[in-house]
């Protein structure tokens, strides 16, 4: 059987962490977990804590101090799915904003459909986007037409943070020079593994916003991924992309 691990960054989420747990968990495929916390004041690794317990062997955790952003969760998510020997590494949200009934749809795009890395997109079918106000909509939605403009990219949710990558992927990337820690992060590792080459398919997915606990969205996050754009396609030019 497959080595899966699903990486959920978290930050206060103890409204939502043990469904996501236990919905995770008991899916058709042998999904294990790794949560990786910033330090929640909420007692969010507190309750990852006794769910060990419970689900022996199939949740990990890493706690940090403060927080430090997504992209660097994920970063560390990744370097420790690598040592333990998994095969398919996925990313997700904590708040449900991603169904984990979808997973299975991202691991068969790649165990069962040889695709190196599956995004879980909102917008490869039209929008299917629910609860968001119209403004965050049209934001998010013509901000991946801008990542597609600047970069070439033919991916049509770049922001998209509900991801599959195969265990060959994140070891070609060199994880240590990915550079952006909010949303830009997912930009600029789409684009890593485009300009690479690794075969990329879009699932679509019904994206529904959190009804619990709060967003992490800020206008910072939105700055560095509009500017970083432009500076992450002028950089590809003098970057080699062949894989060993």
């Amino acid at each position: 059987m497959d080595k899966c691990i699903v990486i959920i960054p978290t930050y206060n989420e103890i409204e939502n962490i043990e469904a996501i747990i236990k919905a995770v968990l008991t899916q058709d495929v042998a999904f294990d977990l790794l949560i990786v916390d910033d330090g929640s004041p909420d007692g969010t690794a507190a309750k990852v804590k006794e769910l060990m317990e419970v689900y022996t062997g199939r949740i990990h955790l890493e706690e940090r101090k403060g927080k430090l952003g997504l992209g660097t969760a994920y970063i560390h998510g990744f370097k420790k799915a690598l040592e333990w020997g998994y095969e398919f590494i996925f990313e997700m949200d904590a708040d449900f904003s991603h169904n984990p009934n979808d997973l299975v749809k991202l691991y068969n795009a790649c165990a069962k459909e040889g695709n190196d890395i599956a995004v879980g997109s909102r917008y490869i079918q039209g929008v299917n986007v629910v609860n968001w106000p119209m403004s965050r909509v049209l934001m998010s939605y013509f901000a991946s037409i801008y990542v597609q403009t600047v970069t070439g990219m033919p991916i049509k949710d770049a922001t998209a943070g509900f991801m599959c990558y195969t265990r060959k992927v994140l070891e070609t990337i060199n994880l240590d020079k990915v550079r952006f820690v909010g949303y830009a992060f997912q930009i600029e590792m789409k684009f890593t593994c485009w300009k690479y080459q690794f075969k990329i398919k879009e699932v679509p997915i019904i994206f529904t916003d959190r009804t619990k606990g709060t967003s992490k969205m800020s206008k910072g996050i939105f700055k560095e991924a509009f500017f970083g754009v432009v500076q992450m396609k002028f950089k590809s030019f003098f970057k080699n992309y062949k894989r060993n």
